[in-house]
């Protein structure tokens, strides 16, 4: 521990060095671009003058040259004493137009240049404040506990493991919903094309009775893709969940699973039924749809049983099929290393609700998940 001590000693001793030299090339660096900033604003401040002349110098040599050739054209009204005045005021005009020209070119190269070097001298500062800052943590970290090093250090690494996770799932999600539109609706949309242009080469041909049945079958094709959008649209976010709340949306959901599947399908409610706070009854109806997921890709049950009983401060959910069932440990150890995001998820799911689940299964028993959730208005 004290050779700990004093690498941590000297470490410090090395980042509180470099910090101050750091802070000594970043005050270094803002003297230069103040002073830069303020030649700079002279230098603007000169050429708009100098832009200002130039105009007003224009404009009065253009007006010399008209006078020019006003006297030069008319040799009875003017003498050659009026056209030399006015030659000389005409050269005179575009010998200082010229200068202030050339002076109006040099200022803005300057201002040009000088805002460059600003620019490029903000970024040093910015640098140089910024290393400073994380030195700064840097120092705040070795100052501190060394095991509230590593807890923060641990922290952050959950954090960026469950973002990644996150994004996993999110990834997962967009895959399903793909598959759900390119094998179903999308294939049913391209059908209803190629069947409505057959009825309409048979309505050019007169093949009244044929376009009719071709109608019908078209008709009931339009009807199943709106279903399969209306299930897709359910699965995404059921709108049920807002307008009736959880319990009705799960038996919805599960009379659904059993339709499709053809897996027997049972929902027992429990206690006294209440709302929840919409953040839970929406986590609770992902977990359910995560288990009867789970149901049909990995267990070949023929039956599945949810059961959600309402306490006063928790609500347990409980999920069971009839199917081939696993080795839990097996499976766990699997999960945690990331071989089984679907498990993973969930146990994840109900961590963040401050919850707890339980995996009960053998090979040929079935499986039961219980999950207990406490009910808190801060899910909300």
């Amino acid at each position: 521990m004290d050779s700990i001590d004093n690498i941590l000693k000297n470490a410090l001793e090395a980042v509180e060095s470099s910090k101050y030299q750091i802070f000594e090339i970043c005050e270094t660096a803002r003297g230069e671009r103040n002073s830069l900033y303020s030649e700079l604003q002279r230098v603007m401040e000169e050429t708009t003058e100098t832009i200002d002349i130039v105009d007003k110098l224009e404009l009065d040599y253009k007006r010399s040259r008209i006078r020019l050739t006003e006297v030069s054209r008319d040799f009875r009204r003017f003498s050659e004493d009026d056209i030399r005045i006015a030659y000389e005021a005409a050269t005179g005009f575009q010998m200082q137009l010229t200068l202030f020209r050339e002076k109006e070119e040099n200022l803005k190269q300057r201002r040009d240049d000088l805002q460059k070097r600003v620019k490029n001298v903000d970024k040093q500062v910015e640098r140089a404040e910024t290393v400073v800052s994380q030195m700064n943590v840097v120092t705040e970290y070795l100052t501190g506990d060394l095991n509230q090093v590593t807890r923060i250090l641990e922290s952050a690494k959950n954090r960026q493991l469950l973002g990644l996770k996150i994004v996993l799932a999110q990834e997962e999600e967009r895959k399903r919903i793909a598959r759900e539109i390119h094998d179903g609706l999308a294939q049913t949309m391209a059908n209803v094309v190629l069947r409505s242009e057959i009825a309409e080469r048979m309505l050019g041909m007169q093949q009244y009775p044929a376009v009719k049945e071709e109608l019908i079958d078209l008709k009931g094709q339009v009807r199943g893709s709106l279903e399969e959008v209306r299930k897709i649209i359910f699965n995404l976010r059921p709108m049920a969940l807002d307008d009736l709340g959880l319990t009705p949306t799960l038996r919805k959901y599960i009379q659904d699973f059993e339709d499709k599947t053809k897996v027997h399908t049972k929902l027992d409610i429990l206690g006294r039924e209440t709302r929840l706070p919409s953040g839970m009854e929406i986590a609770i109806f992902r977990l359910v749809q995560e288990s009867f997921s789970n149901v049909l890709k990995h267990s070949s049950a023929t039956s599945v049983t949810l059961e959600i009983t309402f306490q006063k401060q928790m609500v347990k959910i409980m999920i069971m099929d009839n199917g081939i069932g696993f080795d839990v440990d097996y499976t766990e150890a699997r999960a945690s290393a990331g071989n089984h995001f679907g498990l993973m998820g969930m146990r994840e799911r109900v961590e963040l609700l401050e919850g707890r689940m339980d995996i009960e299964s053998a090979k040929g028993e079935g499986t039961r998940v219980s999950m207990l959730i406490p009910i808190s208005s801060e899910t909300q």
